[in-house]
């Protein structure tokens, strides 16, 4: 499926027909499940038809309401190191697909279009079925690091004086003011750029997507509670994993999510048990009634069999019975 808030944020609200266009313009119809906030249908055949495999990277760009341009990454394209290839010589197709950011008109855009690009970054990664990019091996990682940044970041005095520069491009003036604001104060928290080891070859728009969506979900943990839903922080919990495969420092937010999740869960088993023992204690009040009614009860049969067994003199039953019996004609 889709992330669920990206969903909510940009999808219609209904089940509906979404165009999926791959980097060579070869499109596929497939079913939004609503509902579900994940596709139906098409998407079976879209995946066959570009033989996605386990640890491919897929980059969804919403470029009309109910369109998006598809870019694929793959996992590996040697069998010595696995994803090696694909990030030393990035696919063509990525190349075409994010061209280079007019960072003129960006520094125009009023403060209004700044929240409106961080409240709806256009691109999101799909998590293919229970690979999350796992197959990037560990030496791959270190061998296809990014130089350090041009920027010594004890050194920058504040964020205004901060640059984010990735794979040599200037990135930092495509962020509105308050996103560089937040992503700076992340940065000196922990005293390094978190983007200064991202892979080689990863676009420019898509380490920029990556960067907002970082302050997002920081934001979302800042602003979560305790009755936040377990499915939003696991969701955050994919999208940060999937950045750490790429290269982004964001460690120390996955730390601060296993903690918050972990109090979360403690909190929700809390109360199932406190519902849990009101249930009990309510079958305990019904069960005792019926057993003070059971006593009563067998206290009257008790009162009644004492009554009839004897007569008005004190004799038994059984003896005046046998008397009666073998009375004279």
């Amino acid at each position: 499926g889709l992330p669920k808030r990206f969903c909510t944020l940009h999808l219609p609200k209904e089940d509906t027909a979404i165009i999926l266009e791959d980097a060579s313009g070869s499109k596929q119809e497939t079913r939004y499940l609503w509902q579900k906030t994940g596709l139906s249908g098409g998407w079976r055949y879209f995946s066959i038809d570009h033989k996605l495999q386990e640890g491919d990277i897929v980059v969804f760009q919403l470029v009309k309401p109910t369109k998006f341009k598809v870019y694929i990454v793959r996992a590996s394209e040697s069998d010595e190191v696995a994803g090696a290839h694909c990030l030393d010589e990035p696919d063509p197709s990525l190349e075409r697909a994010f061209p280079e950011i007019d960072t003129k008109a960006s520094r125009t855009e009023s403060s209004a279009d700044d929240e409106r690009r961080i409240c709806n970054t256009d691109t999101c990664l799909l998590d293919l079925p229970k690979h999350d990019v796992e197959d990037i091996s560990a030496e791959a990682l270190d061998e296809n690091r990014f130089q350090e940044s041009v920027v010594n970041f004890r050194n920058v005095k504040g964020w205004e004086h901060s640059a984010a520069v990735v794979d040599g491009v200037d990135i930092d003036s495509e962020l509105p003011k308050h996103v560089r604001a937040k992503y700076y104060e992340l940065c000196r928290s922990q005293k390094s750029l978190l983007h200064e080891k991202l892979l080689m070859g990863l676009n420019s728009k898509l380490a920029l997507g990556m960067v907002s969506e970082t302050v997002n979900i920081a934001d979302a943990i800042r602003a979560s509670k305790i009755t936040t839903s377990i499915q939003d922080f696991t969701t955050w919990g994919k999208t940060l994993k999937a950045f750490k495969d790429l290269g982004m420092d964001v460690g120390f937010l996955l730390a601060r999510l296993d903690q918050l999740m972990n109090l979360a869960i403690k909190s929700k088993r809390i109360k199932e048990a406190r519902r849990e023992r009101a249930a009990a204690e309510q079958e305990m009040r019904i069960l005792e009634a019926k057993v003070l009614e059971v006593e009563i009860t067998i206290n009257n049969l008790d009162a009644e069999i004492s009554t009839l067994d004897k007569d008005e003199n004190g004799f038994e039953l059984d003896v005046m019975f046998h008397e009666v019996s073998c009375a004279p004609w």
